[in-house]
């Protein structure tokens, strides 16, 4: 049986982080995890979060890290594409103090070349959502980062179940129609969320973990 566990917005938080690895490590010998992006901003360590996904994983699991808006603005701000007091008020300047005053260019450039959408068989996962309106090859950028979905929304996706973070919510996890949102709301004393699915089998997770923002549940 192969598993694919999807893992929601960490914002900094590395110990909820490492917690989440252990329990997904001890559900399966192997699979896929993607990551639905912000990693950075806000919560107390943006710099370990960086440099454990950056070494990635251990050789039983395949790791797929997709972009989040706060990866784009940090690197917007220091592209000079958007305003750096922007991305500082919306928590960059928790991650700049993280890393003693820059982000060194090696996060930067892996930041930057962060895909915005995985596809598999049976599911879309992105950081924020899709417009079924346009064609999956023609969603823009900002829908993917950016987008919010009503609570009670949920549409075909081209036949795949929808994995998305981005909205978060001290009661995700939460599946409607065919879309998940696993945004715990963990940077804000919520909890950190990852979804689990049967990669034979459509449609939304099969069981989900959690850990809570603090403490060792």
């Amino acid at each position: 049986m192969a598993y694919t566990f999807a893992v929601g917005d960490i914002h900094g938080c590395i110990d909820p982080m490492n917690r989440l690895l252990a329990r997904i490590e001890a559900y399966a010998a192997s699979g896929t995890v993607v990551f639905l992006g912000d990693y950075i901003d806000r919560g107390p360590d943006s710099r370990a979060v960086l440099d454990r996904l950056m070494a990635g994983p251990s050789a039983a699991f395949c790791w797929i890290c997709l972009m989040g808006n706060h990866e784009d603005m940090m690197c917007g701000a220091y592209e000079g594409r958007s305003e750096r007091d922007w991305w500082l008020d919306n928590g960059g300047l928790e991650t700049e103090i993280s890393f003693d005053g820059r982000v060194p260019a090696a996060c930067l450039d892996w930041a930057a070349k962060l895909p915005l959408l995985h596809a598999d068989e049976h599911r879309l996962f992105v950081h924020a959502g899709v417009s079924p309106a346009f064609p999956l090859e023609r969603q823009s950028r900002r829908d993917l980062l950016w987008l919010r979905f009503k609570s009670d929304q949920s549409e075909d996706y081209w036949g795949r179940h929808l994995v998305h973070g981005h909205t978060p919510s001290k009661s995700n996890p939460i599946t409607v129609g065919n879309r998940t949102n696993i945004d715990g709301a963990c940077v804000f004393g919520g909890k950190l969320v990852c979804a689990v699915f049967d990669d034979a089998i459509a449609g939304g997770p099969v069981d989900f973990i959690e850990v809570a923002a603090a403490g060792d549940a």
